[in-house]
């Protein structure tokens, strides 16, 4: 308390410093720079105190929540003309993009001027985004790739016959599909269906767009993708940019007008005289530019420390496949273990007034996401939860969502996937043509049901069939009871289905469309009229148990024998998850943008 308030007087004193940077943060007429290049997020991640010395610090990455501080404070600016989106590249899932993009559109309607400016041209994602500015810019010799979106999955069950290795998969529900391409040659009807769902909200998506962002018709649109990519000058031609230009001439337009829309500052201020006039003859106009990182510090309120704790809104964040136990610190991993202590946490913590989960997860391993489910339904008991569906809340991640109170997607978000399966291998034809003989003794006659060296005989087919079916039947009744419908209902949507955001708000799956700020407002509500002053603040109990004795070596999975781990990467979520069954969406395909 002491040190709360001396370090409070010591800004106080420094008060008036603070209050000449944040009226001058931006010069009058002249535009905030953010730059893109990398990874988008929802949340802005902790903080990394300390940097070891032989590991180079990496860059976060740039959040929407950053950028919607930034808008907030660009709107109540009067000096700065707007924003000049600055993106090299953008690295993101669809339901990150959404919200960057709504996040874009709110500046935008809050009366300050959006510029995009692409130096290395631009592919979907890019243009999609700079549909939300108002004049759009490309560096010269770049192609424009308005392509639309393709899947292309890679079948596997040829390759591995003549190797020798004999998949079995067991899935429930006729649409839960990670592990046909281990088993087929091509894709089955009920795969290009959910396939060519997600496909079209895309595509329409980014027609949609484009479509208002570029004030043309849809025709238009898909007439520009269907004939795409284009030079820089051609998408100038056809007006799905506005304007090429090298960095240096883009700060020269933007002083002069030269954009489409554009206000010169100097026309604006009723311009410079003779004498002024001279000057500027002599040398180009240019628009005065400031970082946002620059802006943002100076504009932040220095804010004083509170003598007592405030109350919270905990955020808690499933991100990455859900397993049991994280091997390794570090790792993008929903664990189990640290989500139970995070979300006990926040249970038993009396300054979080509520909870958000903050959900990007394929899913994983059945068992972990049963247990992290019934903290969450603890948590809700007690708290008002809404679980925020980023890219991909599907199966394993859907599961843990369900017991919120309210659930919250993006139109382009991937979820659903209610359905479970499990796979094995056979290894005994690869093994005799690798001269290795298998010999068993055993008590017990299962004993080896798990042995990779023969196949399950029609017992112990019927008992994993029946397994499956009991964990199925537990996800059913545990969407059923979140939803509050009976599983009658449940069941028809269910058989492993995915869905983009939008199918599943229409099926009753979530309960609204948006981002993480629509979340946040629901949560608000939940917890009462003085909740607007509450802010988020990420909950994570960390918990590392060390690994337990050195156990038998585990058999390599298919993926590692026959090296197609590359091309097939993600089905080893559903067929190694340390031997459990897996709730799991497994895009096998990779699409391209």
């Amino acid at each position: 308390m002491i040190a709360a308030l001396l370090i409070n007087l010591l800004r106080l004193l420094l008060l008036p410093v603070s209050a000449l940077r944040w009226a001058f943060a931006a010069p009058r007429g002249g535009y905030v720079v953010l730059e893109i290049d990398g990874r988008v997020v929802d949340l802005q991640p902790p903080r990394v105190r300390l940097a070891l010395w032989w590991r180079p610090r990496q860059r976060a990455p740039l959040s929407v929540e950053r950028v919607r501080e930034l808008g907030k404070h660009l709107m109540r600016d009067p000096r700065p003309a707007g924003l000049l989106l600055r993106m090299r590249s953008v690295h993101a899932g669809p339901a990150v993009i959404a919200s960057l993009r709504d996040a874009l559109l709110e500046i935008r309607a809050g009366g300050k001027d959006i510029v995009a400016y692409l130096p290395m041209g631009a592919d979907n994602t890019m243009l999609l985004l700079a549909s939300a500015a108002r004049a759009v810019v490309v560096g010269p010799e770049t192609l424009v790739s308005p392509l639309g979106f393709a899947v292309e999955g890679r079948y596997v069950r040829r390759a591995l016959e003549q190797v020798g290795v004999e998949p079995e998969v067991f899935a429930k529900g006729m649409y839960k599909n990670a592990g046909e391409v281990l088993v087929r040659d091509a894709m089955s009807e009920a795969q290009r269906e959910q396939v060519g769902a997600l496909l079209d909200a895309r595509f329409a998506d980014l027609i949609a767009s484009l479509a208002q962002g570029r004030r043309v018709d849809r025709e238009t649109v898909a007439r520009w993708i269907d004939e795409a990519p284009y030079g820089a000058e051609q998408a100038v031609a056809r007006g799905i940019v506005d304007a090429v230009a090298y960095e240096d001439e883009l700060e020269h337009m933007l002083a002069t007008g030269l954009l489409p829309g554009t206000i010169s500052p100097r026309r604006a201020e009723g311009g410079a005289g003779a004498d002024g006039g001279a000057r500027a003859a002599a040398r180009p106009a240019r628009t005065r530019l400031v970082s946002a990182a620059r802006y943002l510090g100076a504009r932040r309120a220095p804010s004083m420390r509170p003598m007592w704790p405030r109350p919270i809104i905990g955020v808690v964040e499933v991100h990455g496949a859900i397993v049991s136990r994280a091997r390794f610190r570090g790792a993008s991993l929903a664990s189990e273990e640290r989500l139970v202590a995070s979300l006990r946490a926040a249970r038993q913590n009396p300054r979080i007034r509520g909870v958000i989960l903050h959900i990007d997860s394929p899913g994983g391993s059945a068992l972990a996401s049963d247990r992290i489910h019934h903290e969450v339904t603890r948590l809700a008991e007690v708290k008002p939860v809404v679980a925020c569906m980023s890219n991909v809340a599907a199966s394993g991640g859907y599961y843990v969502a369900a017991a919120a109170h309210a659930i919250v997607a993006q139109p382009q978000t991937i979820t659903g996937s209610i359905g479970v399966v499990s796979a094995r291998f056979a290894l005994g034809p690869l093994l005799e043509r690798l001269g290795v003989s298998t010999d068993v003794v055993k008590r017990g006659a299962r004993a080896d049901l798990f042995s990779p060296s023969r196949r399950l005989d029609a017992g112990e087919r019927s008992v994993m069939e029946r397994e499956l079916d009991a964990i199925y039947g537990t996800f059913l009744r545990v969407v059923a009871r979140g939803r509050r419908r009976p599983v009658e209902e449940i069941e028809p949507l269910a058989q492993g289905r995915v869905y983009s955001g939008a199918e599943a708000q229409a099926r009753g799956l979530v309960d609204m469309l948006g981002g993480f700020e629509r979340a946040l407002h629901e949560l608000r509500q939940m917890i009462g009229p003085k909740a607007a002053a509450i802010e988020p603040t990420i909950v994570r109990a960390s918990r590392y148990i060390p690994p337990p004795p050195l156990l038998p070596a585990p058999v390599p999975t298919l993926l590692d024998l026959v090296g197609l781990r590359g091309i097939a990467g993600e089905v080893a979520l559903a067929i190694h998850c340390e031997g459990e069954r897996v709730l799991a969406y497994c895009g096998e395909a990779a699409e391209l943008d």
